[in-house]
């Protein structure tokens, strides 16, 4: 696992991380509670040991926090504290803890508290990997889709960085279904989802199952004219696959029709209003004939003006 160590005290930090990586672990480390949030967030760590009594913000502070930015997800803490009353137990439970090491603590203790958020920390994942997964195609569902967005939009919106999402079905899927079988639909979409799967390169882009034929991509840090190239480059992995198609009224192949936007999120942008804009450039490509990909810029929105309110 990859275990964020944080703690005030250099030395012990330097104890544990060479008891973490002789036990096989990537150790990340924090001394305050800037730091460690801010490693936390970025680097998203397996587990967390945690001291309790540190300058600043303690470490109940510090989990609390963590708690915050994380609302649907779940990493492990372990205080890790010379207090040693059932009182310090119990708030650090409170305060959003799931274990408490008294310091200093034992090297076999430690390893084995581990082994033990380590099972319970793959059997989340695989759980949560199940309720996100299109059994189709292997892909995001709608309900993990809908989450990475709002997750992506707020983190585009902290760091002024550009997002696009991306909107896109396979034309003419009802003539396909009704010409070879919704067996063959199936054998369509699942290879629709490996090309779309393959042309999300980068770790932070996703592609989703929206529903039915539909297909939604969230592409991070991409701009409006890297989208076009993203696009581009989508089109010619359909064109080449060459999956048949007897009755589209567009080629002799599957052809995929897409809506794009992109923008720099500010705080009119939300997920809903990305998905109304992606669908309206998904319905401008298919009135332009279908086969293509259309992009559109969403607009600033002005500030609504400040209500004045009279004091009688």
């Amino acid at each position: 696992m990859t275990v964020l160590v944080v703690d005030d005290q250099t030395a012990t930090r330097a104890a544990l991380r060479a008891q973490l990586m002789q036990m096989g672990h990537r150790v990340l480390e924090a001394e305050g509670a800037d730091d460690a949030l801010r490693q936390f967030h970025r680097r998203r760590p397996d587990l967390v040991l945690l001291d309790v009594e540190m300058p600043g913000h303690d470490g109940l502070w510090i989990a609390r926090e963590m708690r915050s930015l994380e609302p649907d997800g779940w990493t492990p803490i372990i205080f890790l504290s010379a207090r040693r009353h059932d009182i310090d137990l119990w708030q650090g439970i409170a305060a959003g803890g799931d274990d408490y090491l008294v310091k200093p603590a034992s090297p076999m203790v430690l390893a084995a508290k581990l082994r033990v958020m380590e099972r319970l920390t793959l059997m989340r994942r695989r759980l949560v990997e199940m309720s996100e997964t299109d059994p189709l195609t292997s892909l995001r569902n709608r309900r993990a889709f809908d989450l990475r967005l709002a997750q992506e939009i707020a983190s585009a919106r902290r760091e002024r960085s550009p997002i696009t999402l991306v909107l896109c079905d396979v034309d003419c899927f009802k003539n396909y279904n009704d010409a070879l079988g919704h067996q063959a639909g199936d054998r369509c979409l699942k290879a629709i989802g490996a090309m779309l799967n393959l042309a999300c390169r980068r770790p932070r882009d996703v592609a989703a199952r929206y529903g039915g034929e539909e297909f939604a991509l969230i592409l991070p840090g991409t701009p409006r004219d890297g989208a076009a190239a993203f696009a581009l480059k989508l089109e010619q992995m359909v064109q080449l696959a060459g999956l048949p198609h007897p009755r589209s009224v567009v080629a002799n192949t599957v052809t995929l029709s897409g809506g794009m936007v992109s923008c720099i999120p500010d705080e009119t942008v939300n997920a809903s209003r990305l998905i109304a804009a992606a669908d309206e450039a998904l319905y401008a490509a298919k009135a332009q004939g279908r086969d293509r990909f259309v992009s559109i810029e969403l607009e600033r929105r002005p500030k609504p003006a400040p209500r004045e309110v009279c004091i009688l």
